[in-house]
């Protein structure tokens, strides 16, 4: 018997306002994949620990886009566990970022709680962590 017997499909997280959540996180991890680029070939030397974590946050908006993107448990599961990632690592990068503005010379996809972005990065991880669980898989009657 599998684990979600008894409990309808979930719905896609890719239908609806889904759509246009994938669209926001398609955008944000090519724009942050491009400036991760930019920041790590042209100015590692400058701030190497805040561009790495500006890569690490583009990794994680291409995975959450694709998992978004995709039907399945499996991709459901990943979805879960990278926009939980994206809301840790805005809400830690973020505050580090206040507290050590000197390792953050340039503004960061995360740094500043995503203030170069209108702060779309802290607000999208709880639109995305909304959505999966609105998305969730409902107990049949």
């Amino acid at each position: 018997m599998s684990a979600t017997a008894g409990a309808s499909a979930p719905a896609p997280t890719s239908q609806g306002f889904g759509r246009v959540l994938v669209l926001v996180y398609a955008v944000f991890a090519v724009a942050a994949t491009a400036r991760a680029g930019v920041q790590l070939i042209r100015d590692w030397h400058e701030a190497p620990l805040a561009y790495a974590l500006s890569a690490f946050a583009a990794a994680v908006y291409v995975v959450a886009t694709v998992s978004l993107a995709r039907r399945g448990r499996g991709s459901r599961t990943v979805a879960w566990t990278a926009v939980t990632v994206e809301l840790v690592g805005v809400l830690a990068v973020g505050a580090f970022s206040f507290f050590r503005p000197d390792l953050f010379p340039e503004a960061t996809v995360w740094s500043h709680l995503g203030e170069g972005y209108g702060y779309v990065p802290l607000v999208l991880p709880f639109v995305g962590l909304w959505w999966l669980r609105h998305t969730r898989p409902q107990p049949r009657s």
